[in-house]
């Protein structure tokens, strides 16, 4: 006697299937995949982690916001369906964590690029007001790191090199100076800081080109650079790490300085600052413009170079290239006073 097929469903088998899928879900969820994802953050006031000596917390219901980006390995759920959380991207690990490094000393580079970000936008800030501010030249820090060449996983960027076979290097032509003559193949120590501890790394050369008797090691480096600063200015980052709050904190340094550069409005700003004014490109340009827009802020300073990304997820928001510390205040100072 044959049974109905409807018949073979019964409620203790869609119960166990019902059971199954949770498992298999929850599974997805959990297990990690081996590509990261990047979450809007909601922005952040800046004055709460801001303290420069003498200044004060500006009052009223305008203020400088910093905009920050969720970082994790994504699980295969979110792998599988990049959709399910709003404003996510995926991003293969290789973009996030470089070859050759692990995501501790990631963490470690983030944090750094983070400390150095903060020493800038207090430089940047002070001399807009016509501070004096003291530059040292402390060694030669690495910017980039060549794939397929000794330094690769070996040197990592925001180390700081002072000294090539015990020989001091104050500036990128000092390490210049102490490399010349090293032929291909020769073992050479490098002692770098990093994370503020010293430590040794022996890399050999290789040809700078075919045929070539001059050695390298495959790294681009910029001046590391120590300043003192007229007045004393500390930020509480709570664990936020990268150089994209520079921007914001500069502008939140003159206002605890008595300088109105909000105009009772809420200014959002992202961008990495260098000692010069400069403002420069970031990552996570769509996560930050929607976590400025959550804020509900009335303008979205960025890079010049993000402004086009940016304005694709402002929805409404309004967004400010700049180019400069300069061209940022003089936005701002163009804006009419909230009524």
């Amino acid at each position: 006697m044959l049974r109905a097929p409807w018949r073979l469903v019964t409620p203790g088998r869609l119960l166990i299937v019902g059971l199954l899928l949770l498992v298999v879900v929850a599974a997805l969820w959990v297990l990690p995949s081996n590509e990261y994802i990047l979450l809007p953050d909601r922005a952040h006031p800046a004055a709460p982690l801001v303290h420069v000596q003498g200044g004060h917390n500006p009052k009223g219901s305008g203020g400088i916001y910093f905009v920050d980006v969720f970082e994790r390995k994504a699980s295969l759920l979110e792998r599988l369906f990049p959709g399910i959380d709003n404003g996510a991207t995926l991003y293969p690990a290789s973009e996030i964590v470089p070859a050759g490094e692990t995501s501790s000393q990631q963490t470690s580079v983030s944090e750094e690029e983070m400390h150095m970000s903060q020493q800038v936008a207090a430089v940047v800030a002070l001399r807009s007001l016509g501070r004096k501010v003291i530059t040292e030249e402390t060694g030669a820090s690495v910017v980039a790191v060549a794939d397929g060449y000794p330094a690769a996983g070996q040197l990592l960027p925001d180390d700081v090199i002072v000294a090539v076979d015990g020989r001091p290097v104050n500036s990128p032509a000092g390490l210049e100076t102490a490399m010349t003559g090293k032929v291909p193949g020769t073992l050479v120590t490098f002692t770098v800081v990093r994370a503020g501890e010293r430590q040794t790394v022996k890399l050999r050369t290789v040809p700078a080109s075919k045929g070539s008797h001059h050695g390298i090691v495959g790294i681009e480096v910029v001046p590391a650079e120590q300043f003192k600063l007229p007045l004393r200015v500390s930020i509480d980052a709570h664990g936020v790490g990268g150089p994209s709050a520079g921007l914001a904190f500069a502008l939140e340094i003159l206002e605890q300085l008595g300088h109105n550069v909000d105009h009772g409005r809420k200014i959002a700003a992202t961008g990495e600052i260098s000692p010069n004014g400069q403002v420069s490109a970031i990552g996570g340009i769509e996560q930050k413009t929607i976590g400025a827009r959550e804020a509900g802020v009335d303008a979205f300073l960025v890079p010049v170079d993000n402004a086009a990304d940016a304005e694709k997820y402002a929805h409404g928001l309004r967004i400010v290239p700049v180019k400069n510390f300069q061209q940022a205040l003089h936005f701002l100072a163009t804006l009419p006073k909230a009524g």
